[in-house]
């Protein structure tokens, strides 16, 4: 049948039903179950299709030797997990930013950009993990972002705007939360908003010590890599505890000094290892979201550096995950990021130029900002442009830099300038209304249950009635607990961001 080039939707539709091809709406009522005792859900920030690819394509020219010209691609661990496609708007727009997406996929409601699990109409509404944490799982989040950050922020937070960090600190760790503390593990950034503001590097504006409360409350607290060891990898890690790094966001992964910090990868084996003890003895086990925050981060800069070093940890999280789920048969993981960051495309590319690059451009424009020499361009010609991997730099490209000294577009402008050299493209410093890849997986039995029920276009809110489903949570009973007694302990207040970010348009953040 020859159809016109443009055809109303309800013609396409009736055709397609008179051919027999009747669309198969699913959803809970058509999910099988295949009891999971322990879910894992991994968030990587602002990753699209194309940071994937470029992760692959980067990581297979090496393996071939760099001989880009006779190309060999190789699978990365995320590529062997597809199951589907993840619809990503937000209730007031086409594109949403991270509050909105987290209160969807934690949440299972749609709502307005910069809500933190807050409906349309400014009511909390429950998480998973809060539904998790009340029927007796153990939980966990973990984060490279300040742990007060949107995505975490929804799962454990009620806050009328995602600016309330302050507010979102407390309620993480059970100060003023009508359920108390609903996290066992808190692994990130953000120590500021946990320090009194008379210590140095407070972001609060208040004399409240959200650590000395955590360690009130039981909560083992460490702000350092010492702290961190201490836990042997989980094995002397009796729960709960709080481990926060940095004041801010933790390094991207390719700046990061071991010394100081752990990786995700390192964060994520702790904190399953410490929630299986704790739970090896019960017949519920855990609920942890992980947040590789940062893709985003480097997306927003254009950062491309920063964006494939950050992805390349992601999937080996993702490939230790798969051996976990292969030795803990009862546990499943589904992934998906909240939204595409920074609209890259790769028109016409060769990703070993980046090969030479050792550090982000966030690193470098942090280096360049404190320079009080009389030479500027001379410090980024010889200093700051070969720790990129910016070779031959134009007059005119140093001419711009110099003139962005100390501006947050200084990124963007470098971060374009490695970009073409690669032939990378980005169409926007925020975020894209593109569907996101779906991730899952889980072993034997449990593998083709999560197959058959989760392949195929899925909106945001249904992935958390999956996981509802597979550890048999009613969400509901969450809401109903976070309301019982009003709702004037939500966050209302909001608060300037975070130095160096922009507080207006959420599409970039």
């Amino acid at each position: 049948m020859h159809l016109p080039t443009f055809m109303p939707v309800a013609i396409l539709v009736s055709i397609t039903q008179a051919a027999g091809h009747v669309p198969v709406v699913t959803g809970p009522a058509d999910w099988d179950r295949d009891a999971a005792r322990s879910f894992i859900y991994i968030v990587p920030d602002g990753f699209g299709v194309a940071s994937q690819t470029l992760a692959r394509d980067y990581v297979s020219a090496i393996r071939n030797g760099g001989q880009i010209d006779r190309p060999k691609t190789f699978q990365l661990a995320a590529d062997q997990m597809v199951l589907g496609s993840v619809r990503t708007q937000a209730s007031d727009d086409l594109v949403t930013d991270s509050a909105a997406s987290a209160t969807a996929f934690g949440c299972s409601v749609k709502t307005y950009n910069g809500a933190i699990a807050v409906d349309d109409d400014r009511q909390p509404v429950g998480s998973i993990l809060e539904a998790a944490k009340l029927d007796g799982f153990k939980t966990g989040l973990i984060a490279t972002s300040r742990i007060t950050h949107a995505t975490p922020a929804c799962y454990a937070a009620h806050v009328f705007h995602r600016d309330s960090e302050a507010k979102i600190a407390e309620h993480e760790i059970g100060y003023g939360h009508p359920l108390g503390s609903v996290v066992d593990i808190l692994l990130g950034g953000g120590r500021c908003y946990f320090k009194p503001r008379g210590q140095a590097g407070s972001c609060r504006k208040d004399d409240i010590d959200l650590l000395e409360f955590g360690k009130d409350k039981g909560f083992n607290v460490f702000t350092d890599r010492a702290g961190f060891d201490k836990l042997k990898g989980g094995e002397a890690a009796p729960l709960p505890y709080v481990g926060l790094f940095t004041e801010g966001h933790m390094s991207y992964e390719v700046d990061r000094q071991d010394n100081v910090e752990p990786s995700l990868l390192e964060m994520t084996k702790t904190a399953l290892v410490s929630l299986e003890k704790a739970t090896e003895k019960s017949r519920r086990g855990f609920f942890i979201m992980i947040e590789a925050s940062r893709i985003d981060h480097a997306g927003h800069s254009n950062d491309p550096i920063g964006h494939l070093h950050d992805t390349i940890q992601y999937n080996e999280v993702m490939d230790f995950v798969r051996s976990w789920i292969d030795a803990h048969p009862s546990t499943t993981m589904l992934s998906a990021a909240d939204h595409e960051c920074g609209g890259l495309t790769l028109p016409f590319y060769n990703p070993l130029v980046f090969q030479a690059a050792n550090a982000s451009a966030e690193a470098l424009g942090a280096v360049f900002g404190k320079y009080t020499g009389s030479d500027p361009a001379s410090f980024l010609r010889t200093i700051v442009f070969p720790q990129y991997g910016l070779t031959n730099p134009t007059d005119a490209e140093i001419a711009t830099l110099v003139a962005l000294k100390g501006k947050s577009t200084f990124l963007n402008e470098m971060g374009k300038m490695l970009s073409a050299r690669g032939g990378v493209h980005w169409s926007t410093g925020g975020h894209s209304a593109a569907d996101v890849t779906l991730f899952g997986y889980s072993s034997e039995h449990g593998g083709k249950t999560l197959r058959y029920n989760m392949a195929g276009n899925w909106d945001n809110t249904q992935l958390p009635l999956y996981i509802a489903r597979q550890m048999n949570l009613d969400m509901s009973v969450a809401t109903k607990a976070l309301r019982a007694k009003g709702t004037q302990w939500v966050g209302r207040s909001l608060e300037k961001r975070f130095e160096g970010e922009d507080g207006e348009d959420h599409h970039h953040h």
